[in-house]
């Protein structure tokens, strides 16, 4: 699989970091076929260094995120501030990734932002959580097709803790839910990743449907997948009564157990 189908854009983050023939001179095991396979426990940094764990009770501007996320990651890359995660929750919005063609605005009800990450056009929302992941590839020793596998095996691992089975498809990027319950073949994307890596460190991050209009995504070709059979849901949808501060647990503990230790932050109103 391509660096381009895993939704990642790279800038300045070495070549030996989008090599994924070459991880064995460069991070300790060799190459393998299929995210599923890799080493998660190698995106542990060595030196346990806990992440900073920021959480937004309000709804935050796209504008305002990206900005955080670019100040952060710079001061990551030189040293100056620890690595951080940001969960969050933005007004109804599009965002068009690098791999997305034009789409006209005026055609959309709600706005729509260019975005660094990769990937092409998906909705945010209330009721959809956020997580920003602002990590240092370098320091923990690890490549970009590892990171996205931990981010899949993260949300799967969320997930099950609400006896949901998530599933990551070679073939396509994100977290899918079977519903045999709607026809053979048909699946529903629960969870949505799309990441950028500046410097070696990581923006952008994942999404996790727990209670959004999913009529909204009705506008777009969520991820510019066209096939019918696979479709969007949420964790409400599937008849699980969860919020946030259920999610958010969940989420803190899983991600603890694949990248490693987190502190509180306090986030800014």
């Amino acid at each position: 699989m391509s660096i381009a189908t895993l939704s990642i854009v790279a800038t300045n983050a070495g070549p030996e970091m989008l090599n994924s023939t070459d991880n064995e001179h460069a991070y300790g095991y060799g190459p393998v076929n299929g995210r599923s396979a890799l080493p998660l426990s190698a995106l542990r940094p060595a030196d346990d260094a806990p992440v900073a764990w920021r959480v937004s009770d309000h709804l935050v501007e796209y504008e305002e995120a990206l900005a955080f996320m670019d100040a952060r990651a710079a001061a990551i890359a030189a040293g100056e501030a620890d690595e951080c995660l940001w969960l969050l929750e933005h007004p109804p919005l599009f965002t068009a990734g690098t791999s997305a063609g034009e789409t006209p605005a005026q055609s959309l009800r709600f706005p729509i932002h260019r975005a660094g990450r990769g990937g092409q056009v998906t909705y945010h929302g209330p009721g959809q959580r956020i997580a920003y992941v602002m990590l240092d590839l370098r320091r923990r020793g690890a490549d970009v097709r590892l990171f996205v596998a931990g981010l899949e095996q993260w949300l799967i691992n969320t997930l099950g803790a609400f006896n949901v089975r998530g599933e990551r498809r070679e073939e396509r990027v994100g977290v899918w839910v079977r519903r045999p319950e709607k026809g053979e073949g048909r699946e529903d994307k629960i969870a949505a990743l799309g990441i950028r890596v500046r410097r070696s460190v990581t923006l952008h991050g994942i999404s996790l449907n727990v209670e959004p209009d999913l009529s909204h995504f009705s506008e777009i070709v969520p991820c510019g997948i066209t096939d019918p059979r696979y479709g969007v849901t949420s964790l409400v949808d599937l008849g699980l009564p969860v919020g946030f501060p259920e999610v958010d647990v969940a989420l803190r503990q899983q991600f603890e157990a694949i990248f490693g230790a987190t502190r509180a932050e306090k986030a800014a109103r």
